[in-house]
Order: C-alpha cells, then structure tokens, then sequence
C-alpha cells in the first residue's frame, strides 16, 4: 500500500469521530465566531502564507462564520495591507492574555469574549502554546489545531495542551506518529495539510512588470530557491537575534556541499533546455545566500540566462511570479507548497535541520520529487529530476495535480471537522 493511501485509510476512523455534536455551540441567532491565532513573523513569505491560507479555506467551507485574525506583535502595516487587501473585512488583533485572565488591550479583550472558538493555525509548531493555554485556562472555550509539526527542537511540553484540543491536524505524518507516542489523545488527530496550500493572494501587476524587466516570459523559466542549514537572522538589519556562533559554524560547513546538487541543476537546465532560471528568496536573507553559493559560482556561459533576485518581496508577488514558472526546485518549503496548492510542479530538498515538515511530499503522493540533502545519493539524484521536469512540464503538471486533488480532499474533509467543532455543521 503507498504511503499516501496508508494515510487516507488511517485519517478515515478518527475524522469519523466528528460525527459527535460539539460540546460547545454557536449561538443559533447568530453566525459562529472563529478567532484564528496565526501570524508567527514576517521575514518569510511562507509564514506569512499560513495565514491568508486558513483565513481562504474558512471562506470557502464555513462561510457564514465570522473570522477574526489574533496576530502575533510583529505583524507589519505592509503584510496587514496585503491581506486585507484579500479579505476586505478581516479585523485583526494583537497582545496577549495576563496572568489574571485579562488581555493586554481592549481590542483582544474585546475579541476573547466575542468568539466560540479558537483556531491555532498552520506553522512549525503549536507556536502560540502559551496563548492557547491561557485562553483554556480563563475562558473555557474550545480550541483547535490547523496543520502543525509536532516534535522537532521548536516544541515545547504541548502534549497536555493538545490532548485538549477538539481536534489536532499535523502536517507531515511523522508529526502525528510522534504525537501519538508522546501520548497526546485528542479527539481528533490525522494528517492535515499546511494552510499554506490554500494560499491565493495575488499582485498580478507587480508579477507582469517584473517579468518584463527581467526579460522573463510566462512559463518559460524555472523558480529556484536556496537556504542555509540555520537561518541567519542576525543578518537581517534591525534583527534582535544576536548570531550563533554553532550555528553560523554549521552553515559555513555544510553550504557548499548543499548546494552543489542545485547549482548543478541550474548549469544543465540552462545548457540542456531553452528555460531560464529565476534565484529567489522565501526569506529576507536569501537574496545573499543565493547570489554567494548559486550565482557567484556559476559557469560565465550559464549566467546569462539566470535572473538573481536581490530584493525581498511578499507572498503576494512571489506567488504571481510562481504560478507563471515552469516549476519551482530547491531547499525551502513552502514556495514549493504555494506552487503545489496552485497547480505548479515543485521539487523539495531537505535536511534535519528543517524538521519533519518536507515528509508532507511524500504524505501527499510527490516522494519523487523530495531529496535528503544529507543523504549522499539522494543529493546527486537533484540535478536528473530538476531536468525531467523541465523537459516534459505537461507530465510534471498532471503529477503535481494528482497531490493538489489529493490536498483538496483532506482540506474539506479536515474543514468539515471544524465545522461540527465550531457547531455549524
């Protein structure tokens, strides 16, 4: 049995356990309240991407509830613009709840006591354990989790915490073994993809004028991103973090033989196919990581017909310029999640650092296209797949719409669980 049908066949008992009305229902006179606790930072566009992802997904499956946005401090006026922008109505608020029960501000006071239900959404972790656990604590209203990692070095002692959830849906399958034999018991507990996947904001202008200045032409490049094995925050001008001595270490010792197998590809797309290859960046310190390991040490002939991108841009625009690509390749995440949600082939590489999040390729039928970095032989194997890609886009693109049916089946069955635990199903 494939390990994608293994995982329709074990989701099936527990989603059928929603079936149960939930012990907490919406007022009938009214429409139910959702608060959705997301927003973890905006140095990445794919964090940035789980947000709008959920907030299109209550749209399309719950939509008479109302939704309101519970960010966290760091959100930007220029991400908040971008979003609303999509969803025009969207209130949002931020703070926290004190250890007297009460918030940080009346806006978020206002907000805790006007919903039926809190919604964690989609990230590396249940991020905002602490606000959720004060929210248990001091109001007693329900709450749910939306396609998290469960397990690697970002987690804390969540396990109490989740048990109490109506329902936890992790996004890669290790994330949901690991729970379960940490004892997590939720009512509820089965594969769920990112948020991110639902992700449809646009800049279709921004998207047009930027081709054109680059000399790009729809469907007639490849999209290429690249990363460090620890994100150089520290790097980023007005970053708090200060740098990490192990971890800078780390980077400088593993960078080169990372990307290797993606420079190589990059050289043989642009010496074997009539594609160009587009360097850009899912946070704001890989327009550099990508210019010092990728363009810099490109063949003089190869250079020509590759476009390095030296400015950050938001997940609006990138993903505009994504659904323009023939395809996305290299070691980031959830580029290639957008581009996959969207219809657009996308090839994943991957090493521990990054926790188990990458094994959602093979949860969602694209096994074929994730390669272990730190496996040698799955690291020379780069270069062949971003080439088989690149010549047949019409197989790459059935492909990737088999897993985008296969994503859209699981966002409406994991919706309908919120929806019963909401009370409007």
């Amino acid at each position: 049995m494939k390990r994608r049908q293994f995982l329709g066949h074990a989701i099936a008992a527990p989603v059928a356990l929603a079936s149960a009305p939930s012990l907490w229902a919406a007022d009938a006179d009214r429409p139910a309240r959702i608060l959705l606790r997301s927003s973890w930072q905006t140095v990445n566009i794919g964090d940035i991407a789980h947000t709008p992802g959920v907030l299109a997904l209550l749209e399309q499956h719950l939509p008479d509830a109302e939704v309101m946005l519970w960010a966290s401090g760091n959100l930007t006026n220029e991400v908040a613009t971008m979003e609303h922008e999509r969803f025009p109505k969207l209130k949002i608020v931020k703070g926290s709840i004190r250890s007297d029960g009460s918030a940080s501000n009346a806006d978020l006071q206002a907000a805790i006591e006007w919903t039926d239900f809190l919604l964690h959404g989609s990230g590396p972790s249940l991020v905002a354990a602490r606000d959720v656990a004060a929210f248990v604590k001091h109001t007693g209203k329900p709450f749910g989790v939306y396609g998290i990692t469960h397990g690697s070095f970002l987690s804390g002692d969540d396990g109490d915490l989740l048990s109490q959830a109506e329902f936890v849906f992790f996004r890669d399958s290790v994330s949901l073994e690991l729970a379960k034999q940490h004892g997590v018991k939720a009512p509820v507990m089965a594969f769920g993809p990112d948020g991110a996947f639902a992700c449809d904001l646009r800049d279709e202008a921004g998207a047009t004028e930027f081709l054109a200045a680059n000399d790009l032409e729809e469907g007639k490049f490849l999209c290429c991103l690249s990363r460090l094995r620890y994100t150089p925050y520290w790097t980023i001008p007005g970053s708090r973090r200060k740098p990490d001595p192990q971890r800078i270490a780390r980077n400088e010792a593993m960078k080169e033989s990372d990307h290797a197998p993606i420079r190589e590809a990059i050289v043989r797309v642009v010496r074997e196919t009539d594609l160009k290859v587009l360097l850009c960046p899912e946070d704001m310190t890989q327009m550099a990581v990508g210019k010092e390991n990728l363009y810099d040490k490109l063949p003089e002939d190869v250079k020509p017909r590759v476009v390095w991108r030296e400015d950050f841009w938001l997940t609006d625009l990138a993903l505009s310029v994504y659904v323009r690509s023939a395809g996305l390749f290299g070691s980031e995440m959830h580029s290639p999640i957008m581009a996959v949600g969207n219809g657009i082939p996308a090839i994943v590489c991957r090493f521990k650092e990054q926790t188990s999040k990458g094994i959602m390729w093979r949860d969602i039928g694209l096994g074929d296209w994730l390669f272990d970095l730190d496996i040698e032989a799955e690291a020379a194997r780069v270069p062949d797949a971003v080439i088989a890609m690149a010549r047949d886009f019409e197989a790459a693109k059935a492909k990737t719409e088999q897993a985008r049916q296969f994503v859209r089946q699981r966002q409406r069955e994991t919706m309908n669980v919120v929806a019963k635990a909401v009370g409007v199903a």
